[in-house]
């Protein structure tokens, strides 16, 4: 299965739209969060990516709720968004969470606890396509390792098949291993992932 991957989006719609052309040469689109900018732009950015047609797994990122999110992508047939939650595309589980981890600086960042997502990311089943919006702590996480724990924890007992984030901008493109999971933070430029 070859996955289009991409995170960070923050309302650049003209990226948007070269997202959704790249989808034509992948079997599943996913996005890991972060299609606002503090709350703002989330539907015209989602009035670019709707023209994706290939199954699509969003996660929230800390610039918009899942529940704005969910709002934004009715209608979207093609589009599912996980937060705590998991579904299967072609016989492969995937497994989402979005939100800063740990909470963030910012009073209108939308976040989790590391025990609240600790609680949320318990579901994910082993081997999954793991889509979670903030890094893992010391991978992929910037010079100050922003990531969280609880995610750390859930690739190392879970062994997803890959780990998809974004959150931390400049770890970007940047990838990492723990075990045998490969840990991808995205970016914008987004890339192709076979799984």
């Amino acid at each position: 299965m070859r996955l289009l991957a991409f995170s960070d989006v923050h309302r650049d719609e003209r990226q948007a739209a070269r997202l959704a052309d790249m989808s034509a040469d992948a079997d599943v689109v996913v996005g890991a969060g972060d299609f606002a900018s503090m709350h703002r732009g989330l539907e015209q950015l989602i009035d670019v990516l709707v023209t994706i047609e290939k199954p699509t797994v969003l996660v929230p990122g800390n610039n918009e709720t899942d529940e704005a999110l969910r709002h934004a992508c009715r209608g979207w047939r093609s589009a599912v968004v996980l937060h705590g939650s998991g579904t299967e595309i072609d016989g492969v589980p995937f497994y989402g969470l979005g939100a800063g981890v740990p909470t963030t600086p910012w009073p209108w960042s939308f976040d989790l606890t590391e025990e609240e997502a600790a609680d949320k990311l318990a579901g994910c089943p082993e081997d999954a396509v793991l889509v979670v919006h903030s890094p893992p702590k010391g991978h992929v996480d910037g010079k100050r390792e922003l990531g969280s724990e609880s995610v750390l924890r859930t690739i190392e007992e879970r062994r997803p098949r890959v780990a998809i984030c974004g959150h931390i901008h400049e770890s970007a493109g940047e990838q990492s291993h723990i075990g045998p999971t490969s840990v991808l933070n995205v970016g914008p430029e987004g890339g192709f992932v076979d799984v």
